[in-house]
């Protein structure tokens, strides 16, 4: 079959990748000059940096599993280690490995700021939710999830985790989204909490890799082609801006999609028009001769402190000196723009760790916003659904799951287009 994939994010990637080794013959429409979507590479002053930090966990396993396809050598790529929220004062949580209920229980065990009584209350939570299924009524938000839980508990775990996994903060959170996350991460199997941090760029662990693999079988890729109409064809099949194909894989964004399919699905469109976005913003800082005492560190955010993670690319072996910060939820600071949003990020920095760290000051080298990084993830949300009409598949983060918009959630919706698509 003819199969065209209208767009190259991840998630247009492993539909792509997925249906070339099915025998599909695919053609690939990326409107961007680049491969990537929202986890794409960035060129600074010389230093392959992304558009924004990402991190993976070991519960990415169908992403892991695309990249080994595309030959990508996935343990000299990560450095991969426990889950560990370890902030500069020396509080956090660190998860030792092991079976995974046993694991969580000794992490929260020997976590430091918390009191027994605060680490009791953790556990017991936990345990209900384990007992639930990881399930709670539809509508339900990760504020009223946690409400029992104490302020140290929400503060050092809870708040920052909602935010990294679903960026949206967790009086708007879905909670079933962040138990499905916490199933799978933390309950999930040995190894599904670790940490997986990029010691290279978004660029060289799938884009780059993909395209190159796909080239390579035969398949046709335009970049910097927008597509400007859909069409269902005379007979079985689909006319993209007048080529036929047998199968459509809409890979884009859920507005490009919104666009390309408001006569033959509006009320898919609409759905698919309605989501609304949360940004993140980086904010990428020199710092030379500096070092953190992990490659990546927890922060307490607040009014002004926009990140929640810091991340050292010397410690991870890529640029000595140089170091994202993360602001996710990031829409009261895109509002004030990303001049004040830099500075408040270097007073944060100079401010949260101890003396020392710091040789010489900090400068910014660059702060980089994704205003349409991930759809809100709210409670009781409607997604639009990932079959559009015969023939016709959407493929992105946003699609109807049990996922956030996350880089795994993107890569599943790719795979599992191709398989309908290949069907």
């Amino acid at each position: 079959m003819k199969i065209a994939v209208i767009g190259a994010g991840w998630s247009g990637l492993a539909a792509a990748v997925r249906a070339t080794e099915a025998g599909q013959s695919v053609t690939v429409f990326e409107m961007a000059a680049q491969p990537g979507g929202r986890a794409r590479e960035l060129q600074v002053e010389g230093l392959a940096l992304d558009n924004g930090q990402h991190i993976l966990i070991g519960a990415y396993r169908e992403t892991l599993a695309l990249m080994r396809t595309l030959g990508v050598d996935v343990d000299a790529s990560f450095d991969r280690r426990p889950l560990e929220l370890r902030y500069p004062d020396g509080r956090g949580l660190r998860l030792p490995r092991g079976p995974a209920a046993l694991v969580f229980a000794l992490g929260v065990a020997s976590a430091r700021g918390w009191n027994w009584r605060d680490k009791l209350a953790l556990l017991r939570a936990a345990a209900g939710w384990a007992l639930a299924g990881f399930e709670c009524a539809p509508g339900t938000s990760v504020d009223t999830l946690c409400r029992g839980l104490p302020p140290a508990v929400r503060e050092l775990m809870i708040d920052p985790l909602c935010v990294a996994a679903l960026n949206t903060p967790a009086a708007q959170a879905d909670a079933a989204v962040l138990l499905r996350v916490l199933k799978d991460a933390l309950f999930g199997g040995a190894g599904g909490a670790d940490l997986l941090l990029p010691r290279r760029s978004l660029g060289g662990l799938l884009p780059t890799p993909a395209l190159a693999w796909l080239q390579a079988r035969g398949a046709a890729v335009h970049l910097g082609r927008r597509v400007q109409q859909l069409q269902a064809a005379d007979g079985p099949g689909w006319r993209v801006d007048a080529e036929h194909f047998d199968q459509v894989v809409l890979a884009c964004s859920a507005a490009e999609a919104a666009r390309l399919t408001q006569t033959i699905a509006p009320g898919w469109a609409a759905q698919a028009q309605a989501l609304r976005y949360e940004p993140i913003v980086t904010v990428y800082l020199r710092a030379p001769g500096a070092r953190l005492a992990a490659p990546m560190m927890a922060l307490v955010e607040g009014p002004a402190a926009p990140a929640q993670f810091a991340f050292d690319h010397g410690a991870l072996g890529a640029s000595p000196g140089i170091f994202a910060f993360v602001a996710s939820g990031a829409q009261a600071w895109v509002d004030q723009g990303l001049e004040a949003t830099a500075a408040a990020v270097l007073q944060q920095a100079q401010l949260a760790f101890p003396a020392g760290t710091w040789p010489q000051a900090p400068t910014v080298l660059r702060c980089v916003a994704e205003k349409r990084a991930t759809f809100r993830c709210t409670p009781g949300l409607q997604r639009p659904r990932a079959t559009i009409a015969a023939g016709l598949v959407a493929a992105g983060d946003y699609v109807a799951g049990p996922y956030p918009a996350t880089l795994e959630g993107a890569v599943r919706a790719g795979t599992a287009a191709a398989r309908a698509a290949s069907r």
